[in-house]
């Protein structure tokens, strides 16, 4: 894909995206979506380094999502470390677009060191289709009180 498209523009991010969506049969841009980590299987203990809620950033949910599977709706995944670092690699040649920050990949990539240096920790992928959809997991709702939080007490 990196390829076709110019990657250092909006309007080649666009591309990618549609691109990538067109991939995914019934595709929608979720209204949140994020990566949390957390310690073992305790669930309700997931921490969310950056969770995407205001329709900004569509790329990186085709890319997780092209990578995990998932094809639409309100759900949550065990995400494996080979499949964050497949994320992040398929992300990264949008940093080559500097009208944007890249807070995703720069989280992904955070995620990651953390999960090399701490293998009992555990990645966890989350998509909302609607804020007013029931959350999925326990930890669908921990993401989701990150959003209702006020800025700065994340």
């Amino acid at each position: 894909m990196s390829d076709v498209v110019d990657w250092s523009t909006p309007e080649g991010l666009r591309a990618v995206r549609e691109s990538l969506a067109a991939t995914i049969p019934g595709w929608t841009d979720p209204a949140a979506y994020a990566v949390g980590i957390g310690a073992g299987s305790d669930s309700r203990e997931v921490g969310f380094p950056h969770v995407n809620a205001d329709g900004s950033h569509p790329l990186p949910a085709v890319v997780l999502a092209k990578v995990i599977g998932h094809q639409g709706g309100t759900a949550t995944y065990d995400l494996t470390l080979d499949q964050l670092r497949t994320a992040a690699e398929t992300l990264a040649p949008a940093e080559a677009c500097t009208a944007y920050d890249h807070p995703n990949l720069w989280a992904w990539r955070d995620l990651l060191e953390q999960v090399r240096a701490e293998s009992a920790l555990t990645l966890t992928a989350v998509f909302v289709r609607d804020l007013e959809d029931p959350a999925a997991s326990e930890a669908d709702a921990a993401m989701r009180d990150v959003i209702d939080r006020p800025s700065g007490e994340r």
